[in-house]
């Protein structure tokens, strides 16, 4: 979980650090993502989602196989996760931009405050953990507008009562790319310098973009490689046809690792559960791309590890300035 300085932070209590004992530590990292605190119970059982035995390669680009494909959703179903209306947070532009495939869902974003100008400002796309958007994911991407990033935190359909078909990451995929020809074409991003990062279920996000389109470099914190994994863990959340193998295939990073399209940075924490399996051989595919690829183990947990995350994609995209 969360450390203690970052729960009261994201509270507004940093001063005194005090938290008060009637709340549990599920309810605290909940609220400190402005999320439910069921966003954290443990996933309902099942008899489990059988993976391949080795997961498949894909030959076909990414990109080329979504313009094909067609995700059947059996079930349609707002994003899983109870959550309020979107406001507006502190140092946040409230924006709307098109999502979906046409751009027929008008999605909420926040954006970082800046000043156009001829000199020309880096910008990061953040796509944000599990499936609602709250106050606690912006507060988060503080370091990057410190830092001199224009950032972006978009919100995908069916979240936080919006329109729009829960997925399970693949139209989320199409939002997140809308999301970022959004922010490229604001007056004043450099297109040299436009990344894309996010965490866990963003994380995931931002693989199955940057093999979708060009960014500068990626920096996904926590990300699911294999869709049969995450599905295995949360099938309540499955809403497309579980008999058709090509919905977990085109769900899957690990499967198109030659279609990344920019230099990546995986990373993780310490004592998240251990996916080096599934990281190693995402990380041994896309190499085949031409694009160097590593990854990084930081101290922390799956949430806690989020702000030295951070931390690390700044200096992981300066090394790009």
């Amino acid at each position: 979980m969360a450390d203690k300085r970052f729960l009261s932070q994201a509270f507004g209590q940093e001063k005194s650090g005090a938290i008060s004992p009637g709340l549990t530590r599920r309810s605290l990292v909940a609220g400190a993502m402005g999320l439910s605190a069921s966003a954290f119970l443990p996933p309902r059982a099942k008899a489990g989602i059988a993976a391949p035995e080795v997961l498949p390669l894909e030959r076909q680009d990414y990109a080329v196989a979504r313009r094909h494909f067609h995700t059947h959703l059996l079930r349609k179903m707002p994003a899983p996760e109870k959550s309020s209306a979107l406001g507006t947070p502190p140092g946040a532009t409230r924006i709307t931009y098109p999502g979906g495939p046409d751009g027929s869902i008008a999605l909420v974003a926040w954006l970082s405050r800046y000043q156009p100008s001829k000199t020309l400002k880096p910008a990061v796309l953040f796509l944000h953990g599990g499936n609602a958007t709250g106050d606690g994911h912006w507060a988060l991407m503080k370091p990057y507008w410190e830092a001199g990033y224009v950032v972006l935190l978009p919100s995908f359909r069916g979240e936080n009562g919006q329109s729009g078909n829960y997925s399970g990451f693949y139209d989320e995929t199409t939002d997140a790319l809308a999301a970022a020809a959004y922010l490229e074409n604001l007056p004043g991003i450099d297109r040299n310098r436009f990344f894309i990062a996010g965490h866990s279920n963003g994380g995931t996000l931002t693989l199955l973009a940057a093999m979708s389109r060009t960014f500068r470099a990626a920096a996904p914190i926590s990300a699911g490689v294999s869709s049969w994994r995450y599905f295995n863990r949360y099938s309540d959340e499955i809403c497309f046809d579980e008999t058709d193998e090509r919905e977990f295939i085109m769900r899957s990073s690990v499967c198109f690792g030659p279609s990344l399209k920019c230099p990546a940075l995986l990373l993780r924490g310490t004592e998240e559960r251990p996916f080096d399996a599934d990281h190693q051989l995402f990380v041994d595919r896309a190499l085949t791309s031409g694009f160097k690829v590593d990854k990084k183990l930081l101290p922390g947990t799956h949430n806690g590890v989020v702000p030295h995350a951070v931390e690390e994609s700044i200096r992981f995209f300066n090394s790009f300035a």
